[in-house]
């Protein structure tokens, strides 16, 4: 199956703390159905100083469910769903609110 949100999608948060914010896709995991965007869902880790870093309080993306996350219209930049179409004889993600191709 063709994924809807892949690497690099720009996204907008639709539940949880940080509902409303907007981001970019770093990175995503279909095994456990998350992605991790980036500047949302900031955590600290307290991190054991090693021989290759010096430890301390590092803060970085936690992974969100793939469910809390939509991708935002070229258009407006406001949530919306993805839709498959063949264009040109390719396979291609539109924007179900403008039909723009994403």
């Amino acid at each position: 199956m063709a994924a809807k949100i892949k690497k690099g999608d720009k996204v907008v948060i639709t539940a949880g703390r940080d509902k409303g914010a907007e981001g970019e896709v770093l990175r995503v995991i279909p095994s456990e159905n998350r992605v991790v965007v980036s500047g949302v869902n900031i955590i600290k880790r307290h991190t054991r100083p090693s021989q290759t870093t010096g430890g301390g309080i590092i803060s970085r993306e936690a992974p969100l469910h793939i469910s809390n996350v939509a991708i935002a219209d070229p258009k407006d930049g406001k949530p919306t769903r993805v839709g498959f179409e063949v264009r040109d004889g390719s396979k291609v993600r539109i924007a179900k609110r403008s039909g723009e191709v994403l």
